[in-house]
């Protein structure tokens, strides 16, 4: 099952000619999570060719114009074809209510079912078949959460050779010991599913985290994420600024890494005083901490696959 992080804008605060404004959409075979939807986010669409109709949720960080201005549009947008799914929003308070307000000032077209949830507690949010998405706390001007969409976890490799040799029928038993019941040979003995299979594997996960001081407690919730997308909006020399505006650095962004023991760290949010030389400097500063980050860019393609 294929799992691909789409960076559809990498910009804080004001959008730039090559910098659309924070999104970052999820696929997960033929179904599509948005996080944030800054400006910008529909052109990155269509240039991906992703089939914006297929939007399940829209995970909203906070209500920063900068990371909610590129909705109204799709709201609109996704009347215009065929849908026949409800799109749900969940994001923090007062979602709803520029929800509803976009909608009525815009005199917005809505021929299909918007379900918006505000998130009241941290915690699971949204649950769809093998997988789940808990919301976390970060710490901002306002209220604002990250978020991480987790898999369920796999059953180990499964062994033929240790099946074939404890005398279970090749067919359907072995689907039935793959799925985790105890099967019956044909010697009549009980063949229990951890006899032929390994060790449970994990899951795949994607963290994002975004407008937040960086401090420890972020690690623990973005733990094992084989892609972890943080913001580093400034460099370690403005680390006071960050702390003043409540954002972090890419260096923290990094430490916050290394201590979740993630695979990969694309940062993401950068300031607009940063230019595409500037931010050189940027992923230095958080490689020196934790090699394996990269700068995303927009339309950058993450594929997120199964370790083992």
């Amino acid at each position: 099952m294929n799992l691909e992080a789409f960076i559809l804008g990498c910009g804080g605060m004001m959008p730039l000619p090559n910098r659309h404004l924070t999104s970052v959409l999820l696929r997960r075979e033929g179904e599509l999570f948005l996080f944030d939807g800054g400006e910008g986010t529909q052109v990155s669409l269509r240039r991906l060719n992703l089939r914006w109709k297929k939007i399940s949720v829209i995970f909203v960080s906070h209500t920063h114009a900068d990371h909610v201005t590129g909705i109204p549009g799709l709201l609109m947008l996704s009347s215009q074809v065929d849908r026949d799914d409800p799109l749900y929003i969940i994001g923090p308070p007062r979602i709803a209510e520029y929800i509803e307000t976009s909608r009525r000032v815009l005199d917005m077209y809505i021929n299909y079912e918007i379900i918006v949830r505000e998130i009241t507690e941290p915690g699971v949010v949204y649950e769809g078949e093998g997988f789940r998405v808990r919301a976390f706390p970060l710490r901002h001007t306002k209220p604002c959460y990250g978020y991480a969409f987790e898999e369920d976890g796999r059953p180990g490799e499964f062994h033929p050779e240790k099946a074939d040799a404890l005398g279970v029928p090749r067919g359907p038993l072995w689907s039935r010991l793959q799925a985790g019941e105890t099967v019956r040979a044909s010697g009549g003995a009980d063949v229990h599913p951890e006899d032929v299979l390994g060790a449970p594997r994990s899951g795949r996960k994607f963290s994002f985290v975004t407008d937040s001081l960086g401090f420890p407690e972020i690690a623990p919730e973005v733990a094992g994420s084989d892609l972890f997308v943080c913001e580093g909006m400034f460099e370690q020399a403005l680390l006071e600024s960050a702390r003043e505006k409540k954002h972090m650095t890419a260096e923290q962004a990094a430490r916050i890494a290394l201590a979740a023991q993630v695979k990969k760290l694309a940062l993401i949010h950068y300031s607009p005083r940063y230019t595409e030389y500037d931010l050189k400097r940027v992923l230095k500063e958080a490689q020196d901490i934790f090699p394996p980050t990269v700068l995303s860019r927009d339309r950058m393609v993450f594929p997120i696959e199964y370790e083992d």
